[in-house]
């Protein structure tokens, strides 16, 4: 008897599992808020050098307008607006005169901002650039930080990972929940940006926890027919969660307010966590069927299933899952020691780094794309909605390999046709830009459908962990490569494009199609049916967060 039988004796999909995505919809809808939160605590206004005769009331002119005194304190910048980071050494009256010529204003001599910078607060009140001056010598600070954040993700996925592996799922959920509010409610505290950015890490060292765990939970306690429905209802509350991320930094300007905000969520899940049962089919793995039948017997009377004292009994657990519990033991070095384990771990690193670094490297950067950037994040998200729900009929009707190989290929060409798109066509930069990111809502809800049936449950969130570290790699690399578009312009977009059509072949020559197959619990299992259906189905599980 497998799993899936026990399960539907315990009532199949039922009251449990909707009242399991009710306790799980505050910390789904609330993890994109954490990693897309510095397109608006970090984003930066305009700015220009404090100078003595626009900022010195004592020493303003009276007869003379704004844009007289700007004009002889800052030069112009590349854009011939005021410069940003230069003014000038002294005074330049003589650029009152109107038959001065921008000869006269190349030859003035110019210096740093001593006294620091004006910034433009009427977007917001206060961001992290304004409160530590991330800006000219110091604007590669804020890439910077988010590579810090994703670093983060990076160490708490293996460490996590592991952890619920050996401890189990429920506990490390709880704490995560609280270590993630406790992390960035801190930050608000930070005297510095260097602890800023350590309280961010230990931020989304515990998303990372917060992802892993609730997401095995869902996948561990739902049926095969339903699995890919209940992921893209999570995956549809974190599209929520984009909308609802703009409407709280539309509210709240100031990045103080905004970061207490977005840390209340995880204080509130974590007290709302305590009822949800540990995952019974990690516990007959381990050898706990006594634990396993109480969580069964749970779920059963959850589901009105009055008949479960009969149906479900120690001796059924035990005659049934005897040859599963024996293998308890994963590693990470299981998945390179067989050879359909390796093939699939292997194709997957590199479809989880690529599709991360693109990701993150278009989402992270709104301002890029000019404009409101509270009406492009509510437009990412009401997009990425709609597109996670299309995904349903695309999983049921194309499969998981040929809907993942046609919208990274999508992905891929709207990044890469934007970069020949002028600055000045805003509108259309932007139609591309929210094209591509539907096509990437498509692309990560399948993957997590698809990933929660390629490994086996022995080594289901080991290598969950294993492979969204790999992601978070990606994750990292993107806002850095970022940096390098001030020497070459072209690198970020070209890279960002050309890794999704990349990875898109690796699915069409190593990895298998999944749809309508039960869930492997051990490395027999998926070697067994390796053999018996290679050209047809295989089986596949890892999961990883991709619900923002």
């Amino acid at each position: 008897m497998e799993f899936e039988e026990l399960l539907d004796r315990a009532g199949g999909v039922g009251l449990f599992q909707v009242l399991q995505i009710c306790t799980l919809f505050l910390p789904a809808l609330s993890l994109p808020f954490h990693v897309l939160l510095e397109n608006f605590s970090a984003a930066v206004p305009d700015h220009r050098c404090w100078t003595h005769l626009l900022d010195n009331s004592s020493d303003l002119f009276t007869n003379l307008t704004y844009e007289a005194l700007l004009a002889v304190s800052i030069p112009p910048g590349p854009n011939l607006k005021p410069h940003q980071c230069r003014r000038f050494r002294n005074p330049q009256w003589q650029f009152l005169d109107p038959n001065s010529t921008a000869a006269d204003r190349s030859e003035a001599a110019t210096e740093p901002c001593v006294d620091g910078w004006v910034y433009d607060h009427s977007t917001f009140t206060s961001t992290i650039v304004t409160r530590w001056d991330l800006v000219c010598s110091s604007q590669s600070l804020k890439p910077l930080g988010q590579a810090v954040f994703m670093a983060g993700l990076l160490a708490g996925s293996m460490f996590w990972g592991f952890l619920s592996h050996r401890l189990g799922r429920k506990p490390m959920l709880s704490w995560c929940f609280l270590q993630v509010a406790m992390g960035s409610a801190g930050a608000i505290l930070a005297p510095n940006f260097f602890l800023y950015c350590c309280l961010r890490f230990l931020s989304a060292f515990g998303a990372a926890g917060a992802i892993l765990a609730p997401s095995a939970l869902v996948v561990e306690w739902t049926t095969t027919h339903r699995r890919d429905v209940t992921m893209t209802i999570f995956c549809c509350i974190s599209s929520l969660g984009h909308i609802v991320l703009a409407g709280l930094a539309f509210a709240l300007r100031d990045w103080q307010n905004l970061q207490l905000a977005v840390s209340i969520p995880f204080f509130a899940s974590f007290l709302l966590s305590w009822w949800l049962p540990e995952s019974a089919r990690w516990l007959i793995l381990i050898g706990q069927p006594e634990k396993a039948l109480q969580e069964l017997q749970k779920v059963a009377r959850i589901n009105g299933q009055k008949e479960a004292k009969k149906t479900l009994t120690i001796e059924v657990l035990t005659s049934s899952m005897t040859r599963k519990a024996t293998e308890t033991q994963g590693s990470v070095l299981d998945l390179f020691r067989q050879p359909v384990l390796c093939q699939r771990t292997c194709a997957m690193i590199v479809v989880n780094f690529s599709l991360m670094l693109s990701y993150y490297g278009l989402v992270l950067d709104l301002q890029s794309l000019g404009g409101n950037i509270f009406l492009l994040q509510t437009l990412f998200g009401v997009v990425d909605f709609l597109s996670r729900i299309t995904t349903i009929l695309l999983l049921r009707f194309l499969g998981r390999r040929t809907t993942l190989v046609g919208f990274q290929v999508l992905v891929g060409f709207c990044i890469s046709a934007n970069v020949l798109v002028p600055q000045d066509f805003q509108i259309l930069r932007v139609a591309l830009a929210i094209l591509g990111k539907s096509c990437f809502a498509i692309c990560l809800t399948s993957l997590l459908v698809y990933k929660a049936e390629l490994f086996p449950t022995v080594l289901r969130v080991t290598t969950t962990g294993f492979l969204n570290s790999v992601g978070r790699l990606g994750g990292i690399m993107g806002p850095l490569i970022k940096m390098a578009s001030q020497v070459l312009p072209l690198l970020p977009p070209l890279t960002y494009g050309a890794l999704p059509i990349a990875s898109s072949l690796v699915f069409l020559l190593f990895l298998p199609e999944t749809q309508g197959i039960p869930l492997p619990d051990t490395i027999q299992d998926l070697e067994g049916r390796s053999s018996t259906a290679k050209s047809s189905q295989q089986e596949v599980v890892i999961m990883e967060s991709t619900w923002f």
